[in-house]
C-alpha cells in the first residue's frame, strides 16, 4: 500500500499495539488502519474511487459501536489466519 498524495494530512491514534488508526486531519475521515503486529493494513474501501467492493465479513466486531444487521459473519477480532482468535460473535 502506498499513499500517493495527502500524506501531510494524515493523523493517527494508536489504540493498541495492534491498531494504529489513520485519519484525515482536515475532515476527520477514516483512511486506514495499520496493524503492525499482523503485517496488515486495512484500507477503507470508500477511499478508493471506482473500487467495486462486496464485503464478506466484519472484523473487530466485539468493539463495534454501530451494529450492522446485514447477515455477514462478525469476527470478534481477526480471522485466525491473520493472527486473530478466529471467533465469531452474534449479530
Amino acid at each position: 500500500m502506498k499513499i500517493t498524495r495527502g500524506d501531510e494530512f494524515l493523523g493517527h491514534f494508536m489504540k493498541s499495539k495492534t491498531s494504529d488508526r489513520k485519519f484525515c486531519t482536515k475532515c476527520g475521515g477514516h483512511v486506514l488502519t495499520d496493524h503492525p503486529t499482523f503485517g496488515l493494513v486495512d484500507v477503507y474501501a470508500a477511499t478508493i474511487p471506482g473500487l467495486k467492493f462486496a464485503p464478506a465479513l466484519h472484523v473487530n466486531y466485539a468493539e463495534t459501536v454501530l451494529p450492522m444487521k446485514d447477515g455477514l459473519p462478525k469476527m470478534k477480532d481477526f480471522p485466525a489466519e491473520l493472527g486473530g482468535s478466529g471467533q465469531t460473535v452474534p449479530e
